[in-house]
């Protein structure tokens, strides 16, 4: 196999960490967990497993001045490719293959997440390598699967069906299913089985398999992304192109689009730490607390209190008396308090905010 290839997915808007994400800087360009952007972390994460070239970073035209600057010194500037319209993750899967494609029509590569937390690299970097292996080996949609701590009802799920073979040392299962989030009792089911992992959206696959998965299972999709790599291919530039055509994209996922779809996708249980820290709650387990379980990050005092999380920007001084589970976060322009089961419901509360101000600085 050449030098396999990594792209990045950096778009999301990170809705349910505000007000410190924004839409210009969501939460994969925020020191969320550790003291770097996340984004960052995932770029030093894979550092050695392709070469700087062969690293791209796929986000949105609002965040991309942010992302070249987390990225400075990890991937060249060109390779930080900005989608025009947010289209959902099968628009980018196509995009990373066409980029891809110009350097190496065969090319094998993955596709990750920008915001996931996980600190075992080496771990990790084994299972990815096992990953490139399975998909440099055989016509195979490659996912790296996360083994359940819990009965997890936030996370879609995979099936395993038997062993496919070994790669790189780690077992390779056929996928027999891709499941939704799932109610308690279900996950709990599944959970018990063995045979489910959690679908953490890291993919590996070559240049052809994913070209005729997209024919075959998503054909306007493929129109749309041939339309692109013609006119990339009579020298038109890749912004312009973009910005015509991108746009009228079908929107679906990769999951939905492409791999429940298809019969020809494996799975490998990860040996690796995992957390994507969806919501502000997420946050609790990486922090250190006190003796009540609060966790302070800043200017923080909480007295008579048990299980907050409390963040402050700045020199500003927060104060909790009497309270229990509770979200606090304050930002210069913009304060969140919340019960800590309600953290789900912040998108929610965004779409009120932005009625009352369209296109106000809290967004």
């Amino acid at each position: 196999m050449s030098k396999p290839y990594i792209v990045i997915i950096a778009g999301g808007k990170g809705e349910r960490f505000w007000p410190k994400s924004r839409s210009s800087k969501p939460k994969h360009l925020l020191p969320v967990v550790g003291t770097s952007p996340l984004l960052t972390q995932t770029l030093k994460r894979v550092r050695g497993l392709a070469p700087a070239g062969h690293i791209f970073v796929i986000t949105s035209a609002v965040q991309a001045a942010e992302v070249r600057q987390c990225c400075r010194n990890l991937v060249p500037a060109a390779n930080v490719v900005a989608e025009p319209v947010g289209r959902d993750t099968a628009a980018a899967v196509g995009l990373a293959a066409l980029l891809v494609a110009q350097r190496d029509p065969e090319g094998v590569f993955a596709v990750l997440p920008a915001d996931h937390v996980i600190h075992d690299t080496k771990a990790y970097r084994v299972d990815l390598k096992a990953a490139f292996a399975a998909a440099a080996a055989d016509r195979v949609m490659v996912t790296i699967g996360i083994s359940p701590t819990e009965p997890a009802t936030g996370f879609g799920y995979i099936q395993r069906a038997g062993l496919w073979r070994e790669c790189g040392g780690r077992p390779v299962y056929r996928v027999k299913r891709f499941v939704e989030k799932p109610q308690p009792s279900v996950a709990k089911g599944y959970l018990k089985s063995g045979d489910y992992v959690w679908n953490a959206g890291m993919f590996v696959w070559s240049v052809p398999v994913v070209a005729a998965a997209f024919a075959q299972h998503a054909p306007e999709l493929a129109k749309g992304l041939a339309k692109i790599s013609s006119a990339i291919g009579r020298g038109r530039p890749l912004k312009e192109t973009l910005a015509k055509i991108y746009p009228t994209l079908p929107r679906i996922s990769v999951d939905y689009a492409l791999l429940e779809k298809s019969p020809n996708v494996v799975v490998i249980p990860s040996s690796f730490d995992w957390d994507d820290v969806g919501a502000w709650p997420a946050v609790v387990k990486h922090f250190p607390a006190d003796t009540s379980g609060n966790v302070c990050r800043g200017h923080v005092v909480v007295e008579q209190g048990r299980g907050n999380l409390v963040m402050s920007e700045g020199k500003h001084l927060v104060t909790l008396l009497g309270v229990d589970d509770l979200i606090v976060v304050h930002t210069p322009d913009a304060t969140l308090v919340c019960p800590k089961s309600k953290a789900q419901d912040i998108k929610a509360l965004l779409k009120r905010v932005e009625v009352l101000e369209r296109g106000a600085r809290w967004l």
